[in-house]
């Protein structure tokens, strides 16, 4: 049994359909139920594999859709049904984190919750669990607290926090500001400066705190979630949940709350060197997951087991193959190779962030069959 210090609820936003790793994740089976890690689990299995020493698993609450609960609850035997909190429709980070918050809330009022995405790689388990640790302290002083990236290039990517002073006595530093994704020039600046860190959407926080600071700023949300919370345990949970959700605002948890917290001085972050990332196209994954002895990636449940793959003189692919047929290739470089049992995906590596707009093209279309 592992020892869990000062219990903390995770919760696990598993939403988005991850539209720059298509054809391979769907909006029928998005990118986090997929096993993208190196090994047979899934990005969720591993977000939550990776909350154990912080959180038992009748801690871990899990944030989804209604097309994806049955998968999520059945990839996660170990975490109570009831722990699965299903979103009749997406209203982006801010409902989503509002509506845990509040249903942890009626079960252990000051409780202290973190938030984090369902499809995100971290390679050090023990760094992460030692960091969150840190953001818990700065939570429990009643700082809502994020976790920032040492930036290791000027990534265009990303947001930015922009840190200030230390407060207290541990790592814990005041952020002073979001900034929104910067262009190339701006972000070396930021590196250069050493003062900035990346905002990897990771969040810790007292949840009595979070959602006073949501009242103060988005009085509807935070209203149209009480009103949520207050029938959950009752048999009108669904009537209340179908008539309020659809009438939250779309919102990210950044805009909603945090950007306006931080401009207050309540906003606390901790540097976190764990060997994040956060998996968003198919170049990226062929960064993190191992290669070959000419840079090629195989994506699969068994990497070393690389049958229904033929490669050639190749060099740096990233093949996705699919199970019960051949992909062969042969002298070819720097190239996406995706085979799955209805759409096939060939492109150039440097340009995986493009294929969202493949993804856009067939919504235009009458293909929706294939997003």
């Amino acid at each position: 049994m592992i020892a869990h210090q000062g219990d903390l609820y995770g919760v696990v936003l598993a939403g988005g359909t991850g539209t720059r790793l298509w054809p391979l994740s769907r909006a029928g089976h998005p990118k986090f139920l997929h096993p993208l890690t190196g090994t047979d689990a899934s990005l969720l299995q591993a977000t939550v594999v990776r909350l154990e020493q912080l959180s038992p698993p009748d801690h871990v609450f899990v944030v989804t859709g209604v097309a994806h609960a049955a998968e999520v609850s059945r990839q996660l035997t170990d975490v109570p049904a009831d722990n699965v909190l299903i979103e009749p429709s997406p209203r982006d980070s801010c409902a989503a984190i509002a509506l845990a918050a509040a249903v942890i809330a009626r079960r252990e009022p000051e409780a202290v919750m973190g938030s984090f995405a369902s499809d995100h790689l971290i390679a050090d388990r023990e760094k992460f669990t030692e960091v969150i640790q840190q953001a818990m302290s700065g939570a429990r002083q009643g700082l809502l607290m994020t976790i920032g990236i040492t930036p290791t290039r000027p990534e265009t990517g990303y947001g930015y926090l922009e840190c200030g002073s230390v407060v207290g006595d541990g790592p814990v530093m005041a952020v002073q500001e979001f900034k929104e994704k910067p262009t190339y020039d701006v972000a070396e600046s930021y590196v250069k400066s050493g003062n900035y860190l990346w905002n990897a959407g990771m969040f810790v926080w007292r949840v009595d705190v979070f959602l006073a600071e949501l009242a103060r700023q988005q009085p509807q949300l935070a209203a149209g979630i009480s009103r949520i919370a207050q029938a959950w345990d009752s048999p009108a949970r669904e009537e209340v949940l179908g008539e309020v959700w659809p009438t939250l605002p779309r919102i990210s948890v950044d805009y909603a709350v945090m950007e306006g917290a931080a401009t207050v001085g309540r906003v606390g972050t901790v540097p976190g060197d764990f060997g994040w990332n956060d998996v968003g196209d198919f170049h990226t994954l062929g960064e993190v997951l191992a290669s070959d002895h000419a840079g090629n990636v195989v994506v699969g449940r068994n990497i070393e087991n690389k049958s229904g793959v033929l490669l050639r003189e190749t060099e740096n692919l990233v093949v996705v193959p699919t199970q019960g047929r051949l992909v062969a290739a042969m002298g070819v470089r720097d190239l996406v190779i995706v085979d799955t049992p209805d759409a096939v995906l060939v492109c150039p590596r440097d340009r995986a962030q493009e294929i969202k707009q493949l993804v856009d093209a067939l919504k235009e279309s009458d293909d929706h069959g294939y997003i």
